[in-house]
């Protein structure tokens, strides 16, 4: 079996961009004027082999008849404007989620929140720093955490959960868990988007069970559990299996289109794998729909930096929100909003000016 996949490549920002697409020598990523693509990297994928040539857009007309056709149609996902699904949420610009853990063993800030109180001042502070979405979580997922009962997650979110609404009204309320009832009681309470990490495996039922209150999901990609999934993650190609895991979960549940896509960055995988998805992460702008990455203080930036590692990694999580940010990624989960929203008003002033 032949498959073909089709990654948008070779960017334009800015004034450029609206120039370059005006006289139609290249196109809008997802609708976006501002950001524009002239080439794609099309990849082939025979009995697990895989290979791949970059060729401008106004050369698809000379593939073959099944490639072109999967080009083509790949093409128009790739340039269609994103549905604003999300309460709240503009996809036509870059959103920041800010990360509020409600755990006591969260791999970098866990127990500093748990307080009634610091919880709300730190959602404050992530709102006033510019977060249009809050993240809340009662389960840390870092490598190597032991799972939590239900009582006991909902013991540590219930409060924030009940009284968000309330008091943020105009922001967006995602719930971090992988338990059916706690979203269902999440949602009750009003929720705006759950967040599985386990991209809805460990329940095999919850996205049947989700369809009845067409609520707004995150669908992430795990390999195994944060138990084990760190322990020699393998892939055949780390970039295409997991779009196809996206691919499949999409087509099982046809017909909700209220899909994020997190390709799960230290979720169950290496250095080398994360650098890929980060580097090609606009493959996955072919399946139509918004894409969440969350680098935010990963592991892969101490790898990368070596001995220039520090405690929140606030370069490192800068700089690969900019790389994503210039192949229109739409949301970033992050700890440190105030930097990285900061950061991301300077480039896009200085792609405006181009």
């Amino acid at each position: 079996m032949i498959k073909y996949y089709t990654r948008a490549c070779n960017f334009y920002y800015g004034n450029q961009a609206q120039t370059l697409i005006k006289k139609k020598h290249a196109f809008p990523l997802c609708g976006n004027k501002n950001l524009a693509f002239d080439s794609v990297e099309i990849y082939t994928r025979k009995n697990n082999k895989v290979s791949s040539k970059i060729i401008l857009i106004k050369e698809i007309k000379k593939l073959s008849k099944n490639q072109k056709k999967k080009t083509l149609s790949d093409l128009k996902k790739i340039i269609s404007k994103r549905k604003n699904f999300l309460k709240f949420i503009n996809f036509s610009s870059p959103s920041i989620m800010g990360i509020l853990n409600l755990t006591p063993d969260s791999f970098s800030d866990g127990g500093k929140f748990n307080s009634k109180i610091k919880s709300l001042k730190q959602i404050d502070y992530l709102i006033k720093a510019g977060a249009r979405i809050i993240d809340i979580g009662g389960e840390s997922s870092r490598p190597g955490s032991k799972p939590v009962n239900e009582k006991t997650e909902w013991k540590r979110v219930n409060f924030i959960i009940k009284h968000f609404k309330k008091r943020y009204n105009k922001y967006c309320l995602s719930f971090d868990t992988r338990k059916t009832n706690l979203m269902v009681k999440g949602i009750k309470h009003g929720v705006d988007l759950i967040n599985d990490v386990s991209g809805f495996e460990y329940d095999k039922y919850s996205l049947k069970k989700l369809q009845v209150y067409k609520i707004s999901k995150v669908l992430h990609h795990m390999q195994g559990t944060p138990q084990t999934m760190q322990i020699n993650p393998s892939y055949k190609n780390v970039l295409l299996d997991i779009y196809d895991f996206f691919e499949k979960k999409i087509k099982l549940n046809k017909g909700d289109k209220k899909f994020i896509l997190d390709p799960g960055i230290g979720f169950g995988k290496t250095l080398k794998h994360n650098l890929t998805l980060i580097t090609k992460i606009s493959l996955f702008h072919s399946l139509g729909l918004p894409i969440l990455v969350g680098t935010s203080r990963k592991r892969f930036i101490g790898q990368i930096s070596g001995k220039f590692d520090s405690k929140e990694r606030l370069g490192g999580t800068l700089a690969s929100v900019i790389y994503l940010l210039m192949q229109g990624v739409q949301i970033f989960r992050v700890h440190n909003v105030s930097e990285v929203n900061q950061g991301m008003i300077v480039f896009k002033e200085f792609l405006s000016k181009k």
